[in-house]
């Protein structure tokens, strides 16, 4: 009686608690924007979720070869890694608060042609979050009865199922996904806290550990020790693609201060630096990120340290390590185990709610992308509710595919999850290490560049220690999946379908994406960049082919050209007409329709 009057308290207060649109803010800025409750939930579900799975991931790595007692070692570089690559991200949405994250930033500052390997490597990577997160739900759901090892399409079909069920949360809008999606994030907060504290309860009271179910293979020599060790703290690192999704989806989010930030500014005025720094959309965003700094080397620490003092990992009686740890420390409680079953369902819900995260992330790539001429036209849609239904069921489609094929294990999954987001994180390092070498001077211009340098590095170091340390699990295949996406990439670029013109520029970015204002300058920008680049590259095969005899006439005209990126971001200040206002300017205009424009307009006959 006791644990389910807990779990009701616990239930009301985090669904009180909880973000709910208002009629009058369901259009404002364009449809489905939020705020910082609902940006916490739906860009920092899939990085607090990872407590069910990162965990469980970094102890199997070393359990098996009695290694485990030394996870201390990856803790700590998983806590160093969350902290310098939040405090970048952190720093970046100042510089590029228009939302497209390391794709915004390497265009401006690395290249059109570095931005398209990080639009391919993010797109593979939000796929797997969808994956991995929901095949991970299974794994707790089925560690209520012990069962994780039953027949593997019965993994298949449940991941499925709660792939489906994101999927349609995803496409009713963002305001209705958050309320739920933050809800539950209250209750595992507290639930979490419960745990906690029975698991501290149980070994004052001398609870024992659980006796070795599986035998430990032979002592490692210190090279292979050194191996499991970079494997173990990789495998801790796979939910940081929270980071990118709130740099590139802070479009989603309010341009104004947070409840907190307006309370600070009025009471505690000497404090105005912090202020400013969490004021706006990009504050709100900054919100989101802070826990990144902290929260993942906490929480791995925490189940750490009790992993090891109950000798219990992913497999142990069946359940998953989270699954061990949640039923020792909730039955300490009387009628725990009712607690210990609601934990799990909730873990369920929340990872498959983790794919979230993935779906917004991909919408804020896709009309970008399209735009570029790097996915077909017919993608971008956007619905009276805010969200870009098409690309999320293409998501949808391609993360049931891949559950197929994997089998229903998530660590078959794991080893292409985790790897593609650390190289849009080098790219952010570098982009922000030119852009401080470009803005700033003295002592600023010294300490950001290192701070750049360092992060960039270690992104880097990070990318290839995913690939090394997962290299028998499928780490190479990575580096194939990767090349063949960066290919077809391009192949559509240059192919009649990656082709833009400025009115279908337009077309795509204000008519179909109904984006306006800098961001819609920004991307146009962007998409005249692309073109020139796609332009360069067929001279350049034009040009080679010549070297054999073969000449071939230009099939297309010099693209437009982009112009300064600096009198874009300036445009409303300064008063300069932009490229898109440049262009409507020079059209006749349109002829009114009776209830306004289609939703969406189909491109014209002769556009390829």
């Amino acid at each position: 009686m006791v644990s389910i009057i807990l779990l009701v308290a616990i239930a009301l207060l985090s669904w009180k608690v909880a973000p709910r649109e208002r009629a009058e803010d369901a259009h404002v800025h364009g449809a489905g924007q939020v705020g910082l409750l609902a940006a916490l939930a739906l860009f920092g579900v899939d990085y607090f979720t990872s407590f069910y799975y990162a965990s469980g991931e970094m102890m199997h790595a070393l359990h098996p070869y009695g290694l485990q007692q030394y996870a201390y070692i990856a803790v700590g570089v998983i806590a160093l890694a969350n902290f310098v690559f939040g405090a970048l991200y952190m720093y970046s949405l100042g510089v590029f608060n228009e939302g497209g994250g390391s794709f915004t930033a390497s265009m401006r500052y690395l290249g059109p042609s570095l931005s398209l390997v990080v639009a391919v490597v993010l797109i593979q990577d939000y796929i797997f979050t969808i994956v991995v997160s929901t095949l991970s739900g299974v794994d707790q759901l089925l560690s209520l009865r012990n069962a994780t090892g039953i027949p593997w399409y019965w993994h298949f079909l449940i991941g499925a199922t709660l792939a489906a069920i994101t999927w349609y949360l995803t496409i009713r809008g963002r305001g209705e996904s958050a309320t739920i999606v933050f809800t539950m994030l209250g209750i595992f907060l507290l639930l979490t806290i419960v745990m906690a504290g029975g698991l501290l309860a149980a070994h004052f009271l001398g609870v024992e550990a659980v006796p070795n179910a599986e035998e430990i293979g032979q002592t490692p020599t210190l090279f292979d020790a050194f191996r499991h060790m970079l494997t173990a703290s990789m495998k801790g690192l796979v939910a940081l693609s929270g980071l990118e999704a709130m740099s590139n989806g802070i479009q989603f989010v309010i341009n104004e201060d947070a409840a907190l930030v307006k309370w600070g500014k009025r009471r505690l005025p000497k404090l105005k630096q912090l202020w400013d720094f969490y004021s706006g959309k990009s504050g709100i965003g900054r919100f989101v990120q802070t826990s990144f700094l902290f929260y993942g080397g906490l929480t791995t620490l925490l189940l750490t340290i009790f992993s090891i003092r109950f000798n219990v990992f992913d497999g142990t009686l069946g359940r998953s390590l989270v699954g061990n740890l949640a039923f020792i420390g909730f039955t300490q409680l009387p009628g725990g185990e009712f607690l210990f079953w609601a934990y799990q369902i909730l873990a369920v819900l929340l990872l498959a709610a983790a794919s979230m995260t993935a779906y917004q992330d991909l919408q804020a790539m896709a009309w970008r992308n399209v735009a570029i001429g790097e996915i077909p036209e017919i993608v971008v849609y956007r619905n009276p509710q805010g969200t870009f239904t098409r690309p999320v069921t293409a998501a949808f489609i391609a993360a049931v595919i891949v559950q197929f094929l994997v089998r229903g294990n998530t660590s078959a999954a794991v080893p292409y999850y985790g790897v593609g987001v650390f190289l849009p994180i080098t790219a952010m390092g570098l982009a922000i290490r030119k852009h401080v070498l470009v803005t700033a001077t003295g002592r600023k211009r010294t300490l950001g560049t290192l701070a750049g340098s360092i992060a960039a590095a270690l992104g880097g170091i990070v990318f290839v220690g995913q690939i090394v340390g997962k290299w028998e699990e499928g780490g190479w295949l990575v580096l194939i999946s990767l090349a063949v996406l960066i290919l077809i990439a391009h192949a559509v670029l240059l192919s009649p379908v990656g082709y833009r013109n400025p009115e279908a520029i337009r077309r795509i970015i204000h008519d179909k994406s109904h984006v306006q204002g800098a961001m819609g300058d920004i991307v146009t920008w962007q998409s005249l960049r692309t073109q020139e680049y796609r332009y360069l590259l067929l001279l350049k095969i034009a040009q080679f082919a010549a070297l054999f005899g073969v000449h071939r006439p230009a099939r297309f005209e010099p693209p437009s050209p982009a112009g300064d990126y600096e009198q874009v971001l300036q445009s409303e200040a300064s008063g300069f007409v932009t490229l898109a206002e440049e262009y409507q300017k020079s059209q006749p205009s349109a002829e009114p329709q009776l209830g306004g424009p289609p939703p969406e307009t189909p491109a014209p006959r002769g556009i390829q």
